[in-house]
């Protein structure tokens, strides 16, 4: 006996065979885009890898420290140093050179300190401090600090080598590498994990 199809039958099989290809294309695209996001970020980091390793191996490196931007920057020595946001005896705050949005200071410490790995529990107050100047900047800025992008990057992972706490308004606005940059990793700690780190750390 002949078997009769529906119009409506030919419909419903014709359109679920498209929704299936559909959802097979969807799929397919979202794991290209996870793989280029993958591959994006990996070179991501051997870029700040390689930028850090250029200034530890070059043998004039350690000699430099005397010479240190920022250190002449919070001390008010030779320049030209940026315009200071906020200064206090244990610190400076300024706009970042290259912002990663509209409101990008950084915060560096009058002494210096090559990274946030050489900081111990003895830092915390220290720590809590620039982040509490960077918390009141924004504040002044009419920005809103819970929304806002607060910490340190983690070496290798940095690119000048003297302590810097980032702040960062608003995240909408940043690049996708800076997304990856400056997201909370191995690489970059919040000032909330930094500080939890320090707790942790021997004088």
């Amino acid at each position: 006996m002949a078997t009769i199809v529906s119009w409506q039958e030919l419909w419903q099989f014709d359109h679920s065979t498209e929704n299936d290809t559909m959802q097979g294309d969807s799929l397919s695209l979202f794991k290209r885009k996870k793989t280029i996001f993958a591959a994006l970020a990996g070179l991501g980091l051997l870029g700040l890898v390689a930028v850090y390793n250029c200034g530890t191996n070059n043998p004039t490196a350690a000699a430099l420290q005397d010479k240190c931007l920022f250190c002449d920057f919070a001390n008010g020595r030779q320049g030209p140093p940026p315009v200071l946001e906020v200064q206090t005896d244990e610190y400076v705050i300024f706009k970042d050179k290259s912002p990663a949005a509209t409101y990008h200071y950084l915060a560096i410490p009058k002494q210096h300190f090559d990274s946030f790995s050489v900081l111990n529990r003895s830092h915390i107050g220290l720590v809590l401090r620039m982040e509490s100047g960077m918390v009141e900047l924004l504040k002044s800025k009419n920005v809103d600090p819970s929304k806002a992008i607060i910490g340190f990057h983690i070496p290798p992972f940095i690119s000048v080598k003297h302590l810097h706490l980032h702040g960062i308004y608003p995240p909408s606005e940043m690049s996708l590498w800076n997304r990856i940059n400056f997201m909370s990793s191995f690489w970059f700690k919040t000032a909330k994990d930094a500080n939890e780190a320090l707790e942790l750390r021997e004088l």
